[in-house]
């Protein structure tokens, strides 16, 4: 932080025991955030829920602090490595929902909001379990940040009081696409044969979906129903691949949970009443996802194994992932009337080991919900489809080097 008197003071704000909730991804009240970890040290023990963290703000925290998550997305590993985060094993929805039945219970929450020049405010990139925490707590204090965009559909709710406001030091956290290479490509290019005129897509963070969603220009009347977007989507609605048109329902309107970008991505949502900013609730309940048509559900994954489970949360029994919202979307899909679950992954990981194996070490998504999965190396459609034949789909799209072993396992595992 830069020098001078902190922009707020937490000694006898912060009690011991209290749980700390603020804002996740770029949503996180920065200024807020920083503040209370550089005083930290000084303050009772608290604890603290956080999201995904795509800033440097709890690079260094203090020994009396304890996190909690819902995953260890972004700079969170670096908290799930020092043995610092609990993770809470959930769907993203049911950890919003939680919040709102008072299981989880928030004392304090930190948020960042947007002003409008009518002094109404805006919960601005994320729709999330802020504002139900919020309900109940002892506490909301609130860093409005002129540089946030005012959204539709995440308006503050006028009955959930803010007893301080802070003036923000700084912009929104801003999380700048990383560039596409030639396995991403390869795999956009084989998931992108799944999409078709009039899809509704929902995709996640990461190089992979950009990639998917870089490759549909060619596509028409495409709808977004997500729980996040990012700005790839601008893209997409400027080319005219997006439309919104054919969802059959918020005809004309993008519909997200979280807006996760930068500046430019900030820029277009800004009092843009084509883009809703919707709950949780209504972005991933089944209820509202089984009524969009062709629903296109894009998530990715650490393995899969050959009869189909995902793990999108463990490696070696460490937890570098999440559940998030991919059981949510991955049901809602398969509900949703011509409505796809795709898959998509590397086939093998940065140290050359195989992301396609015999048996996954957790399973995040069931063999079960499973649709179609893919690598660079092609498509395995699973739906519907036994035990054998699926490891012969999933053997096919593993990496060469790595087939034979596999083979060689699935036949071990047919006795």
């Amino acid at each position: 932080m830069s020098g001078g008197p902190p922009p707020i003071d937490f000694s006898g704000l912060i009690r011991e025991g209290d749980l700390v909730v603020c804002g996740q991804a770029t949503a996180e009240p920065v200024t807020l955030t920083e503040a209370l970890m550089t005083q930290a040290a000084l303050l009772p023990p608290f604890r603290m829920m956080i999201g995904p963290v795509f800033s440097e703000t709890f690079s260094v925290a203090a020994a009396n602090v304890s996190f909690q998550s819902y995953g260890v997305i972004g700079n969170a590993r670096r908290l799930a490595r020092a043995g610092r985060l609990d993770v809470i094993p959930s769907n993203y929805s049911t950890f919003c929902a939680d919040f709102a039945a008072h299981r989880h219970r928030a004392d304090v929450v930190l948020v960042q909001l947007a002003e409008a020049d009518d002094g109404r405010l805006s919960a601005s990139l994320s729709n999330d379990y802020v504002i139900d925490a919020a309900r109940g707590a002892r506490l909301v204090i609130a860093e409005i940040n002129p540089d946030a965009p005012f959204t539709f559909g995440a308006e503050w709710p006028e009955d959930v009081p803010i007893q301080m406001r802070v003036a923000a030091l700084r912009p929104p956290v801003e999380l700048v696409s990383t560039p596409l290479d030639d396995v991403s490509r390869r795999i956009a290019a084989h998931a992108a044969n799944l999409i078709s005129d009039g899809s509704t897509l929902q995709f996640g963070v990461g190089r992979i979906p950009d990639a998917i969603l870089s490759s549909l220009s060619h596509v028409r009347n495409l709808g977004i129903h997500s729980g996040l977007i990012n700005d790839a989507v601008v893209d997409l609605i400027e080319r005219g691949a997006v439309t919104n048109a054919e969802k059959g329902m918020d005809a004309g309107i993008t519909v997200t949970n979280q807006v996760i970008g930068s500046q430019r991505l900030y820029r277009f949502v800004h009092e843009n009443k084509a883009v809703a900013v919707r709950p949780t609730s209504y972005t991933h309940g089944q209820n509202v996802l089984a009524r969009i048509d062709r629903l296109v559900a894009i998530n990715s994954a650490l393995q899969v194994g050959l009869d189909g489970s995902v793990n999108s949360e463990t490696l070696n029994g460490v937890a570098v992932g999440a559940i998030g919202g991919q059981l949510d979307f991955v049901r809602g899909a398969n509900a949703s009337r011509g409505g796809r679950a795709i898959i998509a992954l590397p086939a093998t990981a940065s140290d050359g080991t195989s992301r396609i194996v015999a048996n996954v070490e957790t399973v995040t998504t069931p063999r079960a919900d499973v649709d179609a999965i893919v690598t660079e190396w092609g498509i395995a459609e699973l739906r519907g489809c036994g035990l054998a034949e699926r490891a012969r789909r999933m053997i096919a799209i593993a990496a060469p080097g790595h087939r034979d072993a596999l083979s060689a396992q699935a036949r071990r595992s047919a006795g």
